[in-house]
């Protein structure tokens, strides 16, 4: 995900938690999202969505492959075990 600027790992996590937040319903939403991240103009935050909005597409169309997740027992698996009980 490449927008015209730089984001630290901190600003990225607040983008993610700020869009928890305000979602495509709330009014000033995206001078809201820009006002949590800091260091970002509202332009700058709005590309960084629209690039994660293609991340995300990409992914789901099988284009982007998932990494080999290892196995319990320490063999390589591309597959992920979800049972009733991961869910908490």
């Amino acid at each position: 995900m490449a927008s015209g600027s730089n984001w630290t790992p901190k600003q990225n996590k607040l983008f993610e938690n700020a869009l928890a937040i305000y979602d495509k319903d709330t009014p000033d939403r995206w001078h809201k999202l820009a006002r949590a991240v800091g260091g970002k103009t509202v332009e700058e935050v709005k590309l960084h969505y629209q690039n994660l909005v293609d991340d995300i597409k990409q992914i789901e169309s099988g284009h982007v492959p998932l990494p080999p997740y290892k196995k319990a027992g320490g063999t390589k698996d591309t597959t992920i075990s979800w049972t009733m009980k991961n869910q908490g």
